[in-house]
């Protein structure tokens, strides 16, 4: 608990350095938290029990981790890393899979296997991987989570990683699949993050089964960012996240969120009923 509140942060990055391209770990270093280094060893592994202390000390009741497949721009940092950090805390960590079109056939096939390891949803990430989240090869992984009850988490925003398609990034591109699979629950990482914040809210306004991750955005800017909308209403479909290491501090980022002025009720919603909802629902 932070402050009394739930607190779910729902994108961190717990790779193991090795392999990771340099570009990543400068990432790091720029925007994270002085000490995140202290949860790895010296081999550059995540240690399942600092890495838990950390977070304790952050006040982050459940933390949702990230794999990706992206060798053009990040490199493979494969699930499996992160079962044995899930498996030191399950009531604290739970981990989305991840497919790359490219590299992964067939898609819905893998989708099920990291399913059946214990993800609570999908992470495609179209800018890093080269791929559109429109394209056919996928729609296989979008109906294999419509069947798993699970929702897709999609990286809408700008990177700057070499090898990165900022093309692929635009929220607009998930139109077709939202038309598709009108089952499918979609939560947009980043935010439309860089000339798409527009496009990321219209979505998630509209649309019932649509969400906002806050992953990656200074929370004193998101008024900035969504200037065009009504924030106490785009709130509610806010779920926070940080994109750890490359965040100032989770519980700093938090307090950040509530001091934006929103009500108890959405901000309760902001930092852990809406990821409740979204991730943990189907297994409460």
């Amino acid at each position: 608990m932070l402050d009394g509140r739930l607190l779910i942060d729902a994108h961190l990055h717990p790779a193991r350095l090795s392999t990771l391209k340099p570009a990543w770990k400068r990432w790091a270093e720029q925007y994270g938290a002085p000490g995140w280094r202290s949860a790895f060893d010296d081999d550059g592994v995540i240690v399942p029990a600092a890495f838990d202390e950390l977070l304790e000390a952050e006040g982050v009741d459940r933390a949702i981790l990230l794999c990706e497949y992206s060798p053009k721009a990040t490199g493979i940092q494969p699930v499996e890393d992160l079962l044995p950090i899930v498996k030191h805390n399950p009531d604290r960590f739970a981990f989305l899979g991840n497919v790359n079109p490219h590299l992964h056939y067939p898609v819905a096939a893998e989708v099920h296997r990291q399913v059946d390891l214990g993800a609570v949803g999908l992470k495609l990430h179209p800018v890093h991987g080269g791929f559109s989240a429109a394209d056919p090869m996928l729609y296989p992984a979008y109906q294999a989570c419509v069947e798993r009850d699970v929702p897709v988490v999609v990286h809408c925003g700008t990177s700057t990683f070499p090898g990165s398609m900022n093309s692929m990034a635009a929220p607009e591109l998930l139109d077709p699949v939202l038309r598709d699979f009108p089952d499918l629950t979609l939560v947009l990482a980043h935010g439309g993050r860089g000339w798409w914040y527009d496009q990321a809210a219209f979505l998630a306004l509209m649309h019932d089964n649509v969400w906002i991750e806050l992953s990656g955005l200074p929370p004193s800017r998101l008024p900035d960012y969504y200037q065009r909308f009504d924030l106490r209403r785009l709130a509610r479909k806010f779920i926070f996240a940080t994109d750890w290491p490359g965040v100032p501090g989770v519980a700093r980022n938090a307090r950040a969120v509530a001091a934006l002025g929103l009500d108890d009720d959405t901000l309760g919603l902001v930092l852990g009923g809406n990821a409740m909802l979204v991730y943990f629902s189907r297994t409460a």
